[in-house]
């Protein structure tokens, strides 16, 4: 099980209540489809909006903009039997999600989890660096996603 602490810190992200059962459903797909099961964590998703996911971005990884989504994996050490793995933050900017899912013609929602699924997979140390680990990471968000009836966001759309 991962305990998920939301929190908003935007406008126009709709209730916690919405925010955190989105986010637990998407956490349980996407273990559903990792290769090594993590066992009990916890992790905290910050819902905001584009100025603060600017400075974090600028702070973090050097880059002056916002983005999408930024993962802060929790450091690896060992822990006490019993005590939940801290797995780290996951930070998501509204405006540009809205963007984003609008440009690409899919539901803000669906956008949205797609992105949750791919945060968190950060923080479970699946990574986009080379072509490979890309596929992996693309191939579990895909299976993932539909486990939550979303379509693949990496095939195009047939007209």
């Amino acid at each position: 099980m991962i305990d998920a602490d939301i929190r908003v810190e935007g406008d126009g992200w709709g209730p916690v209540s919405t925010l955190e059962a989105l986010t637990a459903a998407c956490l349980e797909a996407a273990l559903a489809e990792v290769a090594e099961a993590p066992g009990p964590g916890e992790l905290a998703v910050l819902f905001t909006d584009d100025a603060a996911q600017r400075v974090l971005n600028r702070e973090h990884r050097g880059k002056d903009a916002p983005t999408n989504v930024l993962s802060f994996p929790a450091a690896d050490s060992p822990l006490p039997p019993g005590v939940p793995r801290p797995f780290g933050d996951i930070s998501l900017a509204r405006e540009t999600v809205e963007r984003e899912a609008r440009a690409g013609g899919i539901a803000f929602e669906a956008h949205l989890q797609h992105l949750i699924i791919h945060g968190f997979l950060h923080l479970l140390n699946y990574d986009h660096e080379t072509d490979a680990a890309a596929a992996a990471m693309e191939t579990t968000e895909t299976k993932a996603l539909a486990r939550l009836g979303i379509a693949d966001p990496y095939c195009p759309k047939q007209v």
